[in-house]
């Protein structure tokens, strides 16, 4: 077997298929060990490493195709295996080891090693990996390739795009680029996990898509100005109270779909007028005390005098205990005036109102519970409740007015 310092240069000479028609190995003159296999029968050309363990076995391991992965790479990896073998640990044995991680193996390993992940989450987790990675679920992860990763996201963007079913929104947007993105995305993470605790698994194959991410250009969905009156009028005609209910208050705090979802009586005090959302309830995990608008502590006033004892402030018949789909509500709402947003595009007209009105940016930022920023000046600024009482009910006037609401009929309406 010929033996030559392996450079660039020197590789470019090495053709695959052999003249010979039987595979051909090449070694490095510089690192003892590492070498290329040239195919006999194909144009496959691998890095490879070598060498005989303290026990007299010899292994030898592929490190990677020369197509995948760069000379200086992978003679570092063939350094480090080299290296692993000399002290008598079997990279095989490791390999074996790390095929018994499968898809789905490493997904509740890492659903159960990170207990403090919002319930959202996980469900985005489970429905990236168990809807559009259902092909590699029972697959070992050192299985799937660069080239199979590359292959299943042009798959699930096709796929989506000529199903374009109806999804739950808080699964993100139908659109197969989003999906096909958030699918790999949730893989990477998952392949990195395991990584940590297999280090034979290897480089992640969704390194692969670095340049060949679907653009995801930002979602800009509002409420017209023009349209707020009709959306607040077909709003209030809801016959579900309940539905209404939680509709109108995301319009007119901001909050996110499950912040609302999951309030808890616990969480308001009426007496100071906040509603107080612990960090283990926000997707921040940062506390948010937000101070009642008229218009919310009305409409909050109200529900509490239906008399029901429920914890929830949106009970219903779920298993959560609470509101979980209000989609049924919005699509009413679309139907009569033609207005189709969704619960997170409630909280985008929020805060696009509330910036109309010329309230400082960093009241803008704790009102939706944003980090204030991370430079020195921003780290200084506390925002109190009080501090945000007034720019809150700003908001609150402007989005009164632009819907027609009147100061009285919103007390009537509240309570009716």
């Amino acid at each position: 077997m010929p033996s030559v310092k392996l450079t660039k240069a020197a590789i470019a000479k090495l053709k695959a298929p052999t003249k010979s028609g039987k595979q051909e190995l090449v070694w490095d003159t510089e690192l003892r060990g590492f070498g290329v296999l040239l195919s006999g029968k194909t144009n496959a050309r691998s890095y490879v490493v070598q060498r005989t363990l303290p026990d007299g076995h010899t292994r030898r391991l592929t490190v990677g195709s020369l197509a995948e992965i760069d000379l200086d790479k992978a003679r570092s990896q063939a350094a480090d295996l080299i290296n692993d073998m000399r002290r008598g640990v079997d990279p095989k044995q490791q390999r074996r080891s790390a095929a018994t991680w499968t898809l789905k193996r490493a997904l509740e390993e890492y659903l159960k090693a990170r207990k403090n992940l919002k319930p959202n989450t996980v469900r985005l987790y489970r429905f990236a990996v168990e809807r559009h990675l259902a092909p590699w679920l029972d697959r070992p992860l050192s299985s799937i390739t660069a080239d199979t990763v590359e292959d299943r996201h042009r798959a699930i963007q096709a796929e989506v795009e000529k199903r374009r079913g109806p999804l739950p929104e808080h699964f993100g947007s139908r659109s197969g680029a989003h999906m096909a993105n958030d699918a790999l995305v949730v893989f990477r993470l998952l392949w990195n996990f395991v990584a940590e605790r297999e280090e034979s698994l290897g480089a992640n194959p969704v390194r692969r898509l670095r340049r060949q991410w679907y653009p995801a250009p930002r979602r800009e969905r509002v409420i017209p100005t023009e349209a707020l009156p009709a959306f607040y009028r077909a709003a209030e005609a809801l016959s579900n109270r309940t539905v209404r209910d939680y509709i109108l208050l995301l319009l007119f705090t901001g909050l996110r779909r499950e912040e609302a979802a999951a309030l808890r009586w616990s969480e308001i005090d009426f007496n100071s007028k906040v509603v107080r959302l612990p960090a283990s309830r926000t997707k921040a995990s940062r506390r948010l005390d937000l101070p009642m608008s008229s218009f919310v502590r009305d409409l909050l006033v109200a529900r509490r005098a239906i008399g029901r004892e429920d914890d929830f402030v949106f009970a219903s018949n779920a298993k959560s205990g609470h509101l979980e789909d209000p989609d049924d509500g919005l699509k009413a709402v679309a139907k009569q005036t033609g207005v189709r947003v969704s619960s997170h595009d409630l909280r985008r007209t929020f805060v696009t109102i509330a910036e109309s009105t010329d309230i400082s940016v960093m009241a803008l930022k704790a009102l939706v519970n944003h980090s204030l920023g991370s430079d020195v000046t921003s780290g200084y600024v506390i925002a109190t409740t009080e501090r945000l009482r007034e720019p809150c009910q700003r908001v609150c006037d402007r989005l009164m007015a632009l819907c027609g609401i009147t100061r009285d009929e919103e007390k009537v309406t509240r309570l009716a």
